[in-house]
């Protein structure tokens, strides 16, 4: 992830770094805005993406037309921080939903080199595939007979990866699946639990490690090997008598 992220030119690596540590679509990165960042209560709301409809492109909401609302790490909101004073955006205006829908303007994070919106495609072929190549994970292009880089590669290693690597991550940190859902904009928790059923830490090892924090101090205690003098003095072995006078060997109450 690490090297994805260094291979991209300045003013698209926040791209990256939002969409893995946030868990945002393609299209929903591409429709960020600066109003949707809440610095105030750390948080992503997730209200539109930018959507190709025919050859023409226009705002819409999300998936599944359901808008949400994602935790932002201290390390999003320092980055997207020096974004927005290196960048400063500025009003872009689309159709909303339909091609002749009402305009809708909002202060897009990024924008192409042509002072306009991202297309998915010309970002896929001229920044996303190239640093996957840069990253090790696919391999070198070749060249077509027009002298363009074809560069080989798949669904897997797509952008939607980054949402994958977001889910990784937080579920192996104790997000339940109801939570990640909501962040990724799932209708249905059981489709995310389907989905990264394999991603979960093994139950073992939660159960290991749910136990050693919570029971921390009790583990500390020196007494678990060392005989201390109120463990001496109520210790059975020193005395056939407990200290209500009632005999072991006959106890009143069963278990």
């Amino acid at each position: 992830m690490l090297r994805i992220v260094e291979g991209h030119a300045s003013e698209y690596r926040p791209i990256a770094s939002v969409g893995a540590a946030c868990g945002l679509r393609q299209g929903e990165l591409f429709g960020l805005a600066e109003e949707d960042v809440d610095f105030e209560e750390m948080v992503i709301h997730v209200r539109r993406q930018v959507k190709k409809l025919g050859s023409e492109f226009v705002f819409a909401l999300p998936k599944n037309d359901t808008e949400r609302t994602v935790p932002m790490s201290d390390g999003t909101a320092l980055i997207l921080k020096e974004h927005i004073e290196a960048r400063e955006p500025r009003p872009y205006t689309l159709p909303w939903e339909k091609t002749d829908g009402e305009p809708r303007t909002v202060k897009l994070l990024f924008r192409w080199t042509d002072d306009k919106h991202i297309r998915a495609r010309t970002y896929d072929e001229l920044v996303w595939k190239p640093e996957l190549f840069y990253a090790g994970v696919i391999a070198a292009p070749k060249t077509d007979r027009r002298g363009r880089r074809q560069y080989v590669s798949s669904r897997e290693n797509g952008m939607h990866a980054l949402r994958h690597y977001f889910a990784s991550i937080t579920l192996a940190d104790g997000v339940n699946i109801k939570e990640l859902a909501e962040y990724l904009g799932h209708s249905n928790p059981g489709f995310t639990l389907r989905l990264y059923t394999h991603m979960l830490p093994s139950s073992h090892e939660r159960a290991r490690k749910a136990v050693d924090s919570r029971l921390a101090k009790l583990f500390a205690l020196k007494s678990h090997v060392a005989v201390t003098e109120q463990a001496a003095v109520r210790s059975p072995m020193t005395s056939r008598e407990l200290d209500d006078g009632l005999d072991p060997d006959q106890p009143t109450v069963s278990l």
